[in-house]
């Protein structure tokens, strides 16, 4: 399915150097702001005062959260757990207050607006389960990166595999800086956004190599630079095609989501519109910069029925 076919080749590679000037630019801003800023890290990763109280009819999040707010607290987590009538609510660490006096103060807040709730649970998160999450975040990037580059050498040429791994973490890492510098809250939904990002990108990337392999047998005079600059012009209405429907369900979960999911999708959002960028641009960029040939992708055959040892054979057809 195509909304367009342009024709005539598009010269990206012919703007490589400015692109990708741009892209660094861009990383060396978001690196800039995660270490003078840092993030804003959520009670899953700091520690906090986690609650489960329960109501007799459905809960309204938003008048839970006004209600929590109310009692002087700021960056909570208020959702449903289990059902409707449930409700989980994390609250960060304040200096001088105990979890239980946090909780007191909450439900107070709560009985205000709704006499009938309850309280089921509750309990102290401390901050080393925040730090096993962080490194059990960084494992799982870390997974992620090694699978990324055994893929694509194995499938295409560890060329590709390079190539792909330093545009995708670019990626990452302007995701972060953008909650860096606006400080939005960094949770676990947002990491699990942050690894979405990477297998998004990645199947963009695998698009374009596959077809820049296709164009290296089928255009065997054209250059490298040219066979890229095929590759990406032919895949531009299936790009525009995926993404669009893509950012119009993640579109569709920012707006209508509710805030649980707010900055899960926003992070997909800039992951999805810095990702075809960089999958279309950087990777590709990057793949010609290493060298990356016709030989690399299309193996020479080698005809049986001649002798080896005969200096006028042809070796290869």
């Amino acid at each position: 399915m195509e909304f367009f076919r342009i024709k005539k080749d598009i010269p990206f590679m012919k703007y490589a150097l400015v692109l990708n000037a741009i892209s660094f630019i861009t990383f060396a801003l978001a690196v800039f702001f995660l270490v003078t800023r840092g993030l804003h890290l959520s009670v899953e990763f700091t520690g906090g005062t986690v609650m489960e109280v329960a109501y007799k009819q459905t809960a309204d999040i938003g008048k839970v959260r006004d209600a929590v707010s109310s009692a002087g607290f700021t960056d909570v987590v208020v959702q449903n757990f289990g059902g409707s009538r449930d409700v989980m609510i994390r609250l960060p660490v304040q200096k001088g207050a105990t979890s239980a006096q946090q909780s007191e103060q909450v439900m107070t807040a709560l009985k205000k607006a709704d006499p009938e709730v309850t309280l089921r649970r509750t309990e102290f998160v401390g901050p080393q389960v925040g730090e096993e999450l962080v490194h059990g975040g960084l494992m799982a990037l870390g997974m992620v990166v090694l699978g990324i580059i055994v893929y694509l050498a194995f499938r295409f040429e560890w060329k590709f595999g390079v190539a792909a791994v330093i545009a995708n973490l670019r990626d990452v890492v302007i995701i972060l800086g953008f909650f860096a510098f606006c400080q939005w809250e960094f949770s676990l939904s947002v990491l699990a956004g942050v690894l979405a990002v990477l297998g998004y990108s990645v199947n963009e990337s695998v698009v374009i190599f596959d077809r820049i392999r296709e164009a290296f047998r089928k255009f065997r005079k054209l250059s490298t630079a040219e066979v890229i600059d095929h590759a990406i012009t032919s895949t531009m209405s299936r790009t525009i095609i995926t993404h669009a429907s893509t950012e119009a369900m993640v579109l569709s979960m920012f707006f209508f989501g509710g805030p649980s999911l707010h900055y899960f999708a926003l992070a997909l959002t800039i992951g999805i519109l810095f990702g075809i960028y960089s999958s279309v641009f950087v990777a590709a960029a990057i793949a010609m910069w290493l060298g990356v040939k016709r030989e690399d992708l299309v193996k020479t055959a080698v005809r049986k029925d001649i002798d080896p040892n005969d200096p006028n054979a042809g070796a290869a057809v």
